[in-house]
């Protein structure tokens, strides 16, 4: 599927969990990265999990919008920085999930990207 057919459109999440994600924009050059919309609806989690890249090191930034009532917590290892409402992590290094929501939806900001490290410090 290409870049431009999944914007603004919902599919499922990648863990097949029950969370639904929608690229809001990304790019491959200069800075690969990625923005999504996530929505958790009742029922939905993600076990525990770390989301390998091929070179790079990967950060993500979640900025949850909506909370569930009850349920749907972002469990991280080791994050780099969190709050209430803001998850900020090495995705490929720390293990992390999303528990069960068991009442209410889900809404986060999903920003990521991957920084090269393969450029020399003068570059």
């Amino acid at each position: 599927m290409s870049f431009f057919s999944k914007l603004f459109r919902w599919e499922l999440g990648r863990q097949k969990s029950g969370y639904d994600k929608m690229l809001l924009c990304g790019a491959l050059w200069p800075i690969k990265f990625d923005t999504y919309l996530l929505r958790f609806p009742e029922g939905s989690e993600i076990t525990p999990h770390t989301d390998k890249v091929k070179s790079g090191k990967h950060y993500r930034l979640n900025i949850v919008l909506k909370s569930a009532e009850q349920g749907g917590e972002f469990l991280c290892q080791n994050p780099i920085f969190e709050t209430k409402r803001i998850k900020f992590f090495r995705p490929d290094i720390c293990q992390h999930q999303v528990s069960k929501v068991v009442k209410g939806n889900r809404y986060l900001l999903s920003i990521g990207w991957v920084r090269d490290t393969n450029k020399t410090k003068s570059e």
